[in-house]
Order: C-alpha cells, then structure tokens, then sequence
C-alpha cells in the first residue's frame, strides 16, 4: 500500500493553485498550473488501500485507484500509467472533466478530506505523455470483421479504441468538420485544452482506426447503407436535443441554447470564422441552468467580455457539506464553485423565469423572474415576487432531453425509451440486429466517466457479436446505474 501513515500525518486535502483570474481571463488556457509532484505524491500517500475499497464502486469504470495510488507514491510513473490505462482510455479526459465520484466513495471521506484521486490521475497521465510511456497499441492480427462507431464521444471513441485493438477494422464517423463530438466542440479550452484531444486521436489513428469527419448518417449515407457495408454498428451519437424553455417570449431575438453558443466558441478558438457568431462581449448576460454546461456559459462569457453575468437555478442552493440524507458513500448534491464562478457574476436559486421582455424590435432586454415555491411537488413562481433582471443574451442549458431522432425513426425505426434514449437491452442490443448503442444515446445525458465505460462495455459486446467470445473487459451493462444521492 501507500505511507501506512499518509492519512494519519497529512490529514489535509491539497489541489494545485488555479491561475490568478485577471491573467486567465485574458486567454482561453486551461485554469490549472502544474501539479508539484511533491504534493501530488503526498496526496497519493493519504490512500488507506482500504480492504473493501469503495472508489470501486464509485468509478463506473473500476479504476484501481489504490494501486495508481501507490505506484504514484512510489514513484512508478510507468507502471501507474500501466494500471490507469488497464480500465481506462483516456484518463486526461476524466482527469479534467469527470466530476469524481471516486471521491465521494472514498472510505478516508467519511471523517477527512478525501483523497485527490482526480488529481493524481491527472497528473498520471500528463507524466506518461512527456515521457512518452503512451504509445500505439495496434492488433496483432485483422479477423477481417468491419465495424461503424457512429459519433466520436467519449463513448464512440472508446469504443472504436478496444474494437480497434482486438483487430476488426474500425470506421468513426462524425458530421463535425472534426473528430471529437463535444470533446471538440462542447468542453471549452479553459477546462481542456485540445491538444489533449489531438494526441489521442494520433495514437488511436496510429493503431488503425479510421476518421470520417464531415459524414452525417442518415444523410449523406443512409442507415440502411451503412448497416449493409459493416458488419456491426455502434451508435454512439449522444444525447444532444436541448430542453427548451416554452414561456412567454420565448421567440425574442438573443436567446440561445447553450451548446449552440458554445460550439461557435470553440471554432473561433480553434481558428474558424464564424458568421455572425454568438458573443457575450458588451452585453448583460443571463445563463439560465446551474450545471456543468451553464459553468462552461459563464466562463465563455466573462472571456467574451460580457458586461455582466447572472446564473439563475430554479432549484434551492445545495448545502456546503454533506447532507444527512445523502450520507457516505452515495454521491451527494453539494453548492460547486467551478473556476468558472470564481471569475465573476451572480449567482441565483430558488428563481422561476415566467417570462422574456423584448424591445421594440424583438431583442430581448430582461426577464421577468419570480422567487420559486413547492406546492404538491411542483416548483411554480411565487405571486408577488416578480421582478426584472436586465439581459441582452440569454443561454439556456437546461439539460438535454434525448437523441435527434427524425433518421432513426425515418431509416431505422428504432423504438426510444421514457429518457428520450433509444431503447436497448443490458447488452446493449437495439431492436435491429447487429446495431448497439452506447452512451448518452442510450443512457440519456451523462458523466464522461460514463460514456467511457459504456464504450469499453459495447466494444465486449460487439466483439462477442462478431466472433461468438471476447477478450475484451466488459465493466458494466446498459442497466447499471450510479449510486445516487437518496436516502436509505
């Protein structure tokens, strides 16, 4: 195991300084400087390599987290790599973007700080690729099986990533003029940058999987014709149909959904002219969803140069601390402050909008908001509350609410669930032979750590499809669920 004493003499939680908010406000690099490694192995050093270890349970995809934990500490940067990458793909991916619920597993959490175990992954990863310990893994032999990953996610690229390895020839399609789904286009610069990306993407081509950016399934080639010319499909698109706000002036001028002001964002960052782009420079900005994606609006913003930003959520401020409802080790609902937040703006709960006030040529200028109260269940706008928040940009992130589904119904008439996912069993089958899903398409709208799992999961099951047994490691089925935050 690690320092036997780790926890006991370093009881503190200890993460790596973010840059000073004015510098990175003026560039889109990533917040965070570069880990000390002594801290980092100090961090590592707090892992107890508990009998019964609970990060399990809380990573979907059964990272080893005492052992990376341990090697770290040691100073076996190769070997940790080794071990991180045994259940996990991408490890930069989550070591930046996955919220952690190791961390809400681990055993130390129940009277200390947890261990930083998303630190020290990250900071696996960044160290293996400056050594260059991260190389092409290409199959020893082709079994002359074709398949098509459609959507270049976490989940499709995962999934493309094992298929690849154990020798079927690997096609990924994306209708992005890129390869990256919202890696590329939904995540912006300041929470990772796309170099990361970019690296992956030249070891996997390098192994011999296949880019086909810029194709639209459905479209430029049917369903029909792509089931026919490969031997499996995996549908990997996600969940990207917005949720939308329908009250009152909803058809104003200058409201927008998130993703679609943050994919302009990153096409400008990655050196693209977009035409008349969505810009919060200059203007009173309202973010309206207090998640992960009204985080990213609120960042993009402030580099914009908005004049000001509000972040309203329906829903009551989380508590600071664990709840006593939500005990160890579920994953609690907790108050986040993101760099984002850290940067400037205001932040709103307990906020109903009713309705979007235009001017005399229909651009929006403020919303007509209202303190929000529980009646039966429901949260309704309290009467007499009502007043006006200036705005001349609004961006919903709301949530999402399911697949696109006008080609799969048209060309595949695959049945959808109560989510809005297309329908599948816990082997990830569909109702069309030889045609899996994987992901938020099948999962609805998830966590990156999820999406890597369900990729890795499909690949098992697609290579048992092809060749009758697999290798490959299949960590969780399609109907697994994480631990949510409810009582007992």
């Amino acid at each position: 195991m690690a320092d036997p004493r780790g926890f006991i003499n370093v009881p503190e939680r200890e993460l790596p300084p973010r840059r000073p908010v004015p510098i990175r406000l003026m560039d889109w690099k990533e917040v965070y400087e570069q880990g000390d490694q002594a801290v980092l192995k100090r961090q590592a050093g707090r892992c107890m390599d508990c009998g019964v270890a609970f990060c399990h349970h809380g990573c979907p995809l059964g990272n080893l987290i005492p052992e990376w934990n341990d090697l770290t500490w040691r100073g076996e940067g190769r070997q940790a790599i080794e071990r991180l990458h045994a259940t996990n793909n991408f490890p930069e991916f989550t070591g930046k973007l996955c919220p952690a619920p190791c961390e809400s597993s681990c055993v130390l959490g129940i009277n200390q700080p947890p261990v930083t175990i998303k630190q020290v992954e990250a900071s696996i990863i960044e160290q293996a690729w400056q050594n260059g310990w991260v190389e092409p893994a290409p199959p020893e032999r082709l079994t002359g099986k074709t398949v098509a990953v459609v959507g270049s996610g976490p989940a499709g690229l995962a999934a493309a990533q094992q298929l690849t390895r154990v020798g079927h020839t690997v096609a990924v399609f994306e209708r992005d003029d890129r390869i990256g789904g919202l890696l590329r286009y939904g995540i912006p610069d300041f929470k990772m940058e796309k170099r990361h990306l970019d690296a992956r993407l030249t070891q996997m081509q390098a192994e011999g999987t296949r880019f086909r950016a810029g194709v639209e399934i459905g479209r430029d080639i049917t369903w029909d014709e792509l089931r026919r010319r490969y031997d499996a499909v995996v549908i990997a698109t996600g969940a990207p149909v917005p949720r939308d706000l329908p009250i009152p002036g909803r058809d104003a001028l200058g409201i927008h959904y998130a993703m679609e002001y943050l994919t302009q964002s990153n096409h400008v960052q990655a050196g693209d002219t977009v035409a008349d782009q969505i810009t919060a420079e200059g203007k009173h900005v309202v973010v309206l969803g207090g998640g992960d994606t009204g985080a990213d609006c609120i960042g993009t913003a402030h580099r914009q140069g908005a004049l000001s930003v509000t972040n309203l959520a329906i829903g009551v401020q989380p508590p600071a601390e664990r709840p006593e409802h939500q005990p160890w080790p579920v994953q609690p609902t907790l108050f986040e402050v993101q760099s984002a937040h850290e940067e400037g703006g205001e932040r709103m709960f307990l906020a109903s909008t009713v309705e979007f006030l235009t001017n005399e040529v229909g651009e929006v200028r403020a919303l007509r908001v209202a303190e929000t109260e529980y009646v039966d269940g429901r949260r309704i706008p309290k009467a007499g509350t009502e007043r006006e928040i200036p705005a001349d940009l609004v961006l919903l992130a709301l949530g999402f609410t399911g697949v696109e589904r006008s080609t799969l119904d048209e060309q595949l008439s695959l049945p959808l669930d109560e989510r809005g996912s297309v329908a599948r069993g816990a082997d990830y089958t569909t109702s069309e032979s030889g045609v899996f899903v994987a992901g938020d398409a099948g999962r609805g709208a998830s966590l990156i750590v999820w999406a890597i799992a369900e990729g890795r999961a499909v690949a098992a099951q697609v290579d048992t499809f092809l060749q009758g047994e697999t290798l490959l490691p299949a960590p969780v089925t399609a109907h697994d669920r994480p631990l949510a935050a409810a009582p007992f």
